[in-house]
């Protein structure tokens, strides 16, 4: 059969047809069924089913002036999102506002003016900084995770779950500046209403729906990444505490669990705390959802245990 003709090497796995035609391959062979076509004039020797091999799949489309945004730049800046992804989802391109918007398939043209947004190269492909990647996305956003978002702008650390390294350092300053200057756009009001309550100590998505949980039930709120010391010794950092009543909260994701040295490290880490007077809270995905009210309760009791002895 025609379409089991080889190709060049030299192709590589994604490649636009224009390409094959110029190393000796016939037009016909990119109609072969044995090719997926993620895109026009695109093809690849295997169907994409992640978001980053369909990134690479649209990379021979990109054009000097195009720059990925929305949730295509927020999942390429690794920050979270409240969807996982799928096929279906489109690869979102941003254009000047006199450009020509690419459409299709699996593509979303949008608009930006040019000054709005820098522009980085993040896996080989031109993204807007993840400033302009979050307020693209904002109309899209609960006020919960806007403010999940906006944590995850502002943190600093290496382990927060999926981020980029290498992405740049931003301060609630710069976000308001940014904001300020892009004025009103779709969700504008959701962030400016969501920036009061983001913090820069966050190092997960859990710790900052945890802090929102409490805050939202009357409760105090938490100090966020707090180190317990014993003499020179760094006993533990805290997701989230309340440090003048010795409460340690803690969130446990699958990782804890399956990891059996995490695990052994865990338990020793709560024996020690527990022997320096702390109460020790840990808590899981199930109880953000429905378990939520048995959590406010737990921590509302601890504080009274301690406020009452006082």
């Amino acid at each position: 059969m025609r379409h089991r003709i080889r190709l060049p090497p030299s192709l590589g796995p994604v490649f636009v047809l224009s390409d094959a035609v110029a190393a000796g391959v016939g037009r016909w062979r990119g109609s072969a069924p044995d090719l997926d076509r993620p895109f026009r004039s695109v093809r690849a020797t295997s169907a994409p089913d992640t978001f980053l091999t369909l990134v690479e799949c649209y990379r021979p489309r990109m054009r000097e002036h195009h720059r990925l945004v929305g949730w295509t730049a927020v999942r390429l800046w690794g920050l979270p999102t409240p969807h996982r992804w799928t096929p279906l989802e489109p690869i979102e391109v941003a254009v000047p506002r006199d450009g020509a918007s690419p459409h299709g398939p699996r593509v979303r043209g949008r608009r930006l003016d040019a000054g709005r947004a820098q522009t980085w190269i993040v896996h080989h492909v031109q993204v807007v900084d993840p400033i302009a990647a979050v307020f693209t996305v904002a109309r899209d956003l609960s006020p919960d995770h806007t403010v999940v978002l906006l944590d995850a702008l502002l943190s600093r650390a290496d382990g927060y779950p999926g981020l980029l390294p290498g992405r740049p350092l931003i301060d609630h300053e710069e976000i308001a500046r940014r904001l300020t200057a892009w004025h009103a756009f779709p969700g504008s009001a959701r962030i400016r209403a969501a920036l009061p309550h983001a913090r820069t100590g966050a190092e997960s998505p859990k710790e900052t729906e945890t802090r929102l949980l409490l805050r939202r039930a009357g409760l105090p709120e938490p100090v966020l990444q707090y180190e317990v010391c014993e003499g020179d010794r760094v006993v533990a950092r805290l997701d989230l505490s309340y440090p003048e009543l010795r409460i340690a909260i803690e969130y446990e994701g699958d990782g804890h669990r399956t990891d059996a040295v995490q695990w052994r490290r865990d338990i020793q880490r709560q024996r020690d705390l527990e022997d320096l007077g702390w109460i020790v809270v840990r808590l899981t995905q199930q109880d953000l959802r429905s378990g939520s009210a048995s959590l406010v309760s737990r921590i509302r009791h601890a504080i009274a245990s301690r406020t009452s002895r006082r």
